[in-house]
């Protein structure tokens, strides 16, 4: 990946000290199953795995490329399997290591296309087949601060519409639910919420929940 999907800097800094709010649904997790094999990609502190934990799942890991973030998570749950992913998008994991793989406000943090991509191959490989992937991300929002910001990107760096930087200096992205969908050839929507969350600097935002099976 190149810098932009990246930003590491910035993920070693300010970003580790946000708070991180994209909910669980209970619902969703009595599908995965008790004893499913769970990756976090994009772990940051740990508090999906953490919240799985408590609901008794018992093989549950995380990874992030912040190691900023790795260690908030390790003072939090020293309990928990948190490890720093050093060439990311690549898992230093065998094909079919898990059944669940969750990317929660992940692709939010990777502008490129092609960036995207690579990840959702990666996490491919790593799915056993059947496997589960539950992503939760934003989509574009209808706001006018939001439509200026994503046409003032896009035309002065020809980023894909809805890419836009935060006023702390994060480059992100807000995605047309089709792109989401067109980024998962590999897997059958079993279904779909929209919901509202808090972003990581504190604004009221739109974002959606996906569950697809592998095929």
């Amino acid at each position: 990946m190149n810098g932009l999907d990246r930003q590491l800097t910035y993920w070693d800094t300010a970003g580790a000290e946000k708070t991180f709010t994209h909910p669980v649904d209970p619902g969703w997790t009595t599908i995965m199953g008790r004893e499913a094999r769970i990756l976090d990609y994009g772990c940051g502190y740990g508090r999906v795995i953490a919240e799985l934990s408590r609901r008794g799942f018992s093989d549950v890991s995380g990874v992030d490329l912040s190691s900023a973030l790795i260690a908030r998570g390790h003072r939090l749950h020293p309990d928990l399997r948190l490890a720093v992913l050093e060439s990311p998008p690549h898992l230093p994991y065998p094909p079919t290591s898990f059944d669940v793989v969750l990317l929660f406000a992940v692709l939010t943090c990777i502008p490129d296309d092609d960036a995207q991509r690579a990840l959702i191959a990666e996490l491919v490989r790593v799915l056993a087949p059947g496997g589960l992937l539950y992503i939760s991300d934003m989509v574009l929002q209808d706001d006018e601060r939001s439509r200026d910001r994503y046409a003032a990107y896009a035309r002065r760096f020809g980023t894909p519409y809805g890419v836009f930087a935060t006023d702390d200096g994060a480059v992100v992205r807000h995605h047309d639910i089709a792109g989401l969908y067109a980024l998962l050839p590999e897997f059958d929507l079993m279904e779909e919420r929209r919901i509202s969350v808090v972003t990581m600097n504190g604004h009221p935002a739109r974002a959606v929940q996906l569950l697809a099976r592998k095929r």
